[in-house]
């Protein structure tokens, strides 16, 4: 696949991107080389590579999930204009 300026400034505009017209050239030219290595990495075989979770053979060492502040839901609320159920009703506008 090759891009044009033309189809350049397009894909510059649905990408609310300001391309100068002296930019043009060089910005084809990059896009060209890009989809170019795109095609490249596509004729990969890649059939019998396993699918990796993570590129190193290990797990991810997680802490134990402790509550360390005190639970002030109740003070903070009390001075809400609106709770229900342990939440914040906020106010709906319809216009």
């Amino acid at each position: 696949m090759s891009l044009d300026n033309k189809k350049v400034k397009e894909i510059a505009y649905l990408a609310r991107l300001n391309i100068e017209d002296s930019e043009i050239e060089q910005s084809t030219a990059e896009l060209n080389n890009i989809l170019k290595l795109m095609d490249k990495l596509g004729e990969i075989d890649t059939g019998e590579a396993q699918p990796m979770a993570h590129p190193l053979k290990m797990s991810q060492r997680l802490r134990e999930d402790n509550v360390t502040e005190e639970d002030l839901s109740e003070e903070f609320q009390a001075i809400a204009p609106k709770t229900g159920k342990g939440h914040f009703l906020v106010p709906t506008v319809i216009e």
